[in-house]
């Protein structure tokens, strides 16, 4: 893992800087990006984002993703759907963001990364009955991304409709582009209450095209919860070690989610990455 491990910003701080000066004090590669200073990156301006790429640049570290709200929205906005954190983005149409890739495509390039995180729209009360109009905008944005030289990576959030493993694999399958593969979180895998490894990673296996790392388990009042890397149900230390028997060469990205009580983000992130530095010495 040394040189392929990083941390959402927005994980640490809300200040872009603090949190760029926390991930190269503690030795990581990387960073992704999602929210910059109180802003979404899908705003950020073309100067803003030359300038976030050079002030990660200037500690060694480099953007390895634009974490983008792309279709975090809802199909058909008369249909009943779920709905979750869009990080300071308003409700759009799907047609808004299919308009917003392009400029997500343009900030990417200023950024010096080709990979942005997607997803698969608020989940509607039976995906199953739109798989064919999921996959067609998926397709669609999978065209536009092969043109540009870009690779989207469709992860699996419960609020939408590929919101597990099993979900993502069948939409990324569908969808059939070398442009489009799983971001595969297995900490969202169990927060949704199910089986992430070995269950959840049989499903995305050789299609996973980038890794965030963090733990949860459900709770008695059957509640998800967040917390520490080897303190959910993710058994963590099997999973890695699949993931490099089986060829994994991309990268993680740690987005714990966990903050403990009377702490902070940067307190429950720090708290996370050394957990994960206990487990991957048994790796």
């Amino acid at each position: 893992m040394s040189g392929r491990l990083g941390v959402l910003t927005d994980e640490v701080s809300d200040r872009y800087e603090e949190a760029l000066d926390w991930a190269a004090e503690m030795g990581l590669s990387h960073v992704e990006v999602r929210v910059v200073d109180g802003r979404n990156v899908a705003e950020l301006s073309d100067e803003r984002a030359l300038e976030i790429g050079r002030q990660a640049e200037a500690r060694g570290l480099f953007i390895s993703a634009v974490a983008s709200p792309l279709f975090k929205c809802a199909l058909d906005p008369s249909r009943t759907v779920a709905s979750g954190d869009t990080f300071g983005q308003k409700e759009e149409s799907a047609d808004a963001h299919h308009k917003k890739l392009a400029r997500v495509i343009e900030l990417a390039k200023l950024l010096g990364t080709h990979r942005i995180r997607i997803f698969s729209f608020w989940r509607e009360e039976y995906p199953q009955l739109h798989t064919g109009e999921i996959v067609g905008h998926l397709r669609k944005a999978a065209r536009v991304a092969s043109q540009e030289g870009v690779l989207l990576l469709l992860e699996n959030e419960p609020s939408c409709n590929g919101g597990v493993a099993e979900e993502v694999a069948a939409l990324v399958r569908s969808v059939g582009s070398p442009a489009l593969l799983a971001l595969w979180d297995p900490g969202n895998e169990a927060y949704a209450g199910r089986e992430a490894y070995p269950s959840g990673y049989a499903s995305v296996k050789g299609l996973v095209g980038h890794v965030h790392l963090k733990d949860a388990y459900v709770g008695h009042d059957g509640k998800g919860r967040c917390v520490p890397l080897g303190a959910g149900t993710v058994k963590v230390i099997a999973q890695l070690r699949t993931l490099a028997a089986d060829g994994y060469k991309g990268l993680y990205t740690i987005e714990t989610h966990y903050i403990p009580e009377d702490g902070s983000r940067m307190t429950g992130t720090r708290i996370t990455l050394e957990a994960l530095k206990a487990l991957v010495k048994e790796v």
